[in-house]
């Protein structure tokens, strides 16, 4: 079920995230599956936000407990960014992507207007606000990780933002407002 709404996302032209993608294909089977390192190398990734609605979360997940990835969106016109929480025993686990518009590798940003989805993975729950004009990144930087040369330039990604109108179910039967979101997160272009 999880598959064919992230389908009908990506059809309807929503920028799930292609980890999103691959976290549905396994979110029914999987049992824990934590990563080996966190978020980030240097140890200083988090994702921090204020759900309510139909759930009532305050996330404060810390580098070690998490996993995240991002890169360029696919069609060039920004950044989109990935946040696993922690698994838990029966494989349950919520990932937030972040689709951030108008920001281009290596470069600050302002005002962004941001497209959010929220997936419930194990419970076949997924909220998305459909379209950037919901969200906003208040401010964005990017900072170098590792070597400088080569095809794949790794940036962390830093940015705080906020939601002024509602993320929703596939149906609309139900919905969230991310109120507020701060994150420390990667992004990888080659």
């Amino acid at each position: 079920m999880l598959r064919l709404c992230i389908t009908v996302l990506c059809a309807l032209g929503l920028d799930v995230g292609a980890s999103a993608v691959a976290a549905s294909d396994t979110a029914g089977s999987r049992t824990s599956s934590a990563s080996t390192h966190g978020c980030l190398p240097t140890g200083n990734g988090y994702l921090r936000a204020r759900i309510r609605g139909a759930l009532n979360l305050d996330i404060d997940w810390g580098n070690a407990e998490i996993e995240c990835d991002g890169g360029p969106r696919p069609d060039g016109s920004g950044v989109r960014v990935s946040f696993a929480g922690p698994p838990h025993g029966d494989g349950r686990r919520t990932r937030l992507v972040f689709g951030v518009s108008s920001v281009r590798e290596g470069r600050t940003g302002r005002d962004l207007p941001t497209n959010l989805t929220v997936i419930f993975e194990g419970e076949e729950r997924l909220f998305a606000t459909r379209g950037a004009d919901h969200c906003t990144v208040d401010e964005l930087r990017q900072e170098r990780v590792g070597a400088l040369g080569g095809p794949k330039r790794t940036w962390r990604i830093i940015a705080r933002g906020f939601c002024i109108a509602p993320a929703s179910t596939l149906d609309s039967d139900a919905r969230i407002l991310v109120s507020r979101f701060d994150f420390a997160g990667n992004a990888v272009f080659e």
